[in-house]
């Protein structure tokens, strides 16, 4: 008898072991980044900002592994991986360009237990994203609709230009719950009423919540503009032990 996964539990270190996944469905998300769709038969289930090891092995078995965030809300054996290219990287453009559906890769996880949103949570959320650290957050936006959660999110996402947003046409829909803000630091859309430029304490003021609400923060971009908001949002008086951060750099190929 099959024993029911529970979504999100963390197995040991030692004892997460790698499953076989099979690309079901691709589809573009920017110039630079694309979804990928697997089928993983034996996913234990995860918590949105969780991510994965996946491995790739070639026919002389070299192999060579990298980390990313699971883009997707729990949904059986299925997980979606948003993969950003890396110039010159060793596995993303792999993935991107010669990966077809049908073509295996390995994966282990999930991993990760102290950037996650769970379902319980009910207090207000504020999700600031650099770039492709759009990815994990927006797990917790469909993991919040997918379970009908009513806290409230609000999205400041930073991004250098309009070509580089990401999963275009669902937030431009609208998201039920959600509050979106854009920030541009190279070129903006015609009439946007924000300058060009980093991050502000004026933008969180404007766009996040008070530090009174006891919102739980959650930053993931590149490691200065992680840092650089953390130190905002701490500047704002909001609790270090309500602000969760995940950065990545350019090693992540």
């Amino acid at each position: 008898m099959a024993r029911a996964a529970v979504p999100g539990r963390l197995a040991a270190p030692g004892r997460l072991r790698w499953l076989v996944a099979e690309l079901v469905d691709r589809r573009t998300e920017s110039r630079t980044a694309r979804t990928l769709v697997f089928d993983v038969p034996g996913w234990p289930g995860h918590l949105a900002g969780q991510h994965v090891d996946v491995r790739l092995t070639a026919e002389d078995g070299y192999s060579t592994q990298r980390s990313y965030s699971l883009a997707s809300a729990p949904d059986g054996d299925r997980i979606e991986l948003t993969v950003q290219r890396v110039p010159d990287g060793e596995v993303s453009p792999y993935l991107m360009d010669s990966l077809e559906p049908g073509d295996r890769v390995e994966l282990r996880g999930p991993v990760g237990g102290w950037f996650v949103w769970r379902p319980e949570q009910s207090e207000p959320v504020l999700l600031v994203a650099g770039g492709s650290g759009l990815v994990p957050l927006m797990s917790m936006v469909r993991s919040r609709g997918a379970v009908g959660g009513q806290a409230p999110f609000r999205l400041l996402y930073s991004v250098r230009e309009p070509d580089d947003q990401l999963y275009v046409p669902e937030l431009r829909r609208g998201v039920p719950g959600l509050d979106t803000s854009y920030l541009y630091t190279r070129a903006a859309p015609p009439e946007h009423p924000r300058p060009v430029g980093r991050l502000r304490t004026a933008d969180l003021v404007r766009t996040g919540w008070s530090a009174d609400l006891r919102p739980t923060c959650y930053v993931c971009g590149p490691t200065g503009f992680v840092e650089s908001a953390a130190s905002l949002l701490t500047g704002l008086g909001h609790s270090p032990d309500l602000i969760r951060t995940e950065r990545f750099g350019p090693s992540g190929g």
